[in-house]
């Protein structure tokens, strides 16, 4: 198969781009399925939620069956039940599976670590191990030509949410990063937001530059449009003077100043956690500007990191601010979250007992596994978001990424999470 794969590769690219961005996914599909002899492919992305995959298809109105619907479009989504697809997502490993008319092989779309979904085939015989393997790296490409697509159309967003988002819900989307995750050769990172029924305007954000990494954690005040409004302000400016290259205390001082000056109700503010990681020594800047503190489980122990007390962002346009820094070691992880973890009855999570069971879990799947905590104990509703951020350091920012299809299989958790 290796012969053929560059005409596969060629004819995909090709299809993607002779198609409209609502039908490049499709276009590719049918190429690959032609080009492997399977009697189907489809393509399942993954939910907004982290706990099901969503199938999309164009139909007649007529015959669009079960699911959500939007004109032709129809989006049908299937829970996580612990079965081969969970497991193909979540351990980034192909999956095929014997069936009475052939094989099913389930193949994660990825890129960086960044779970985008699944390609689902339909083959006649049981596929060898080199058919498995051009499989994944053919859906592999697809996460390319996901990510290129859904720049120009709002089917896959809305094919990924289960619920429609409000007002601020919409704003508060807006204000995170493309991808929850990124894998790089010395660290690996990934965030997760669990909103509240009432958005709680809270954010993560980061930046990968040559040999630096920049990440943040805010949290701003009060709920709904208001607050959303109060996290655009915030985020706009660190980002404005991340941008124009300044330091983490010039992005506390500026974002300080343009919360207290702009913001749509007086007296707003938001807390948030700075960082800035030197990616050739591991050297961590940290400002924490009325936050909850980070964490470091180092060894199997998990201890608070302390820094200079900071105000936070916007309550008083004429403070000052001061940043310290800690000397991560390979193997560490950091984890910042937000108050929404500690309120009310999340309060009760023993968040060091709890990292330390999911030591082994790949940050993608640490950070969904601490939401689901946090979700148990609250009975499923959040009375403010919840907000975590996980990065693993691992030293060797030089060396090159042992990957597989899009994801570090060295570091790929090895099963669902307990």
């Amino acid at each position: 198969m290796d012969s053929s794969r560059e005409p596969i590769l060629a004819h995909m690219l090709e299809a993607a781009e002779n198609a409209s961005p609502v039908e490049a996914v499709e276009a590719v599909t049918r190429e690959l399925g032609a080009a492997l002899g399977a009697r189907s492919v489809t393509f399942l992305i993954a939910d907004l939620s982290g706990r099901a995959l969503v199938r999309l298809a164009h139909v007649p109105l007529a015959g669009a069956g079960e699911g959500r619907r939007d004109g032709q479009e129809v989006a049908t989504v299937t829970p996580f039940d612990g079965g081969p697809a969970e497991q193909a997502l979540r351990t980034q490993t192909v999956q095929a599976v014997a069936r009475s008319d052939g094989w099913s092989v389930l193949a994660p779309v990825t890129d960086r670590g960044e779970a985008i979904g699944l390609l689902e085939m339909f083959l006649p015989d049981e596929p060898a191990p080199r058919a498995l393997a051009e499989i994944a790296r053919t859906a592999h490409v697809l996460a390319f030509v996901v990510i290129a697509n859904r720049r120009y159309t709002d089917l896959f967003e809305w094919g990924q949410r289960t619920t429609p988002f409000t007002l601020s819900g919409e704003i508060q989307r807006r204000l995170l990063p493309g991808s929850f995750t990124c894998e790089a050769s010395g660290f690996t990172l990934s965030g997760w937001l669990e909103p509240a029924a009432s958005i709680g305007g809270d954010t993560f954000d980061y930046s990968v530059a040559r040999d630096v990494l920049h990440f943040s954690v805010t949290d701003a005040m009060g709920h709904g449009v208001t607050s959303a409004l109060t996290a655009t302000l915030g985020v706009g400016s660190l980002r404005n003077s991340r941008r124009r290259g300044a330091g983490l205390v010039e992005q506390a001082v500026a974002a300080n100043i343009e919360v207290a000056d702009h913001a749509t109700v007086r007296g707003s503010y938001l807390t948030a956690v700075l960082g800035r990681l030197d990616l050739r020594t591991g050297v961590c800047t940290l400002l924490n500007a009325g936050h909850v503190p980070p964490m470091l489980v180092r060894d199997g122990d998990t201890r608070t990191l302390s820094s200079p007390a900071n105000f936070p962002l916007g309550m008083f346009p004429e403070a000052d601010y001061r940043a310290g820094e800690v000397t991560l070691e390979p193997g560490d992880r950091m984890v910042v979250v937000t108050d929404g973890m500690r309120e009310r009855n999340a309060a009760g999570l023993d968040l060091p007992a709890i990292l330390r069971s999911i030591a082994g879990l790949h940050p993608r799947e640490a950070v969904r596994a601490l939401a689901d905590a946090v979700l148990e104990v609250s009975g499923g509703a959040l009375a403010d978001d919840a907000t975590l951020f996980i990065l693993d350091w691992h030293g060797g920012h030089d060396e090159g990424r042992r990957t597989s299809a899009g994801a570090d299989q060295a570091r790929a958790s090895s099963g669902l999470p307990d």
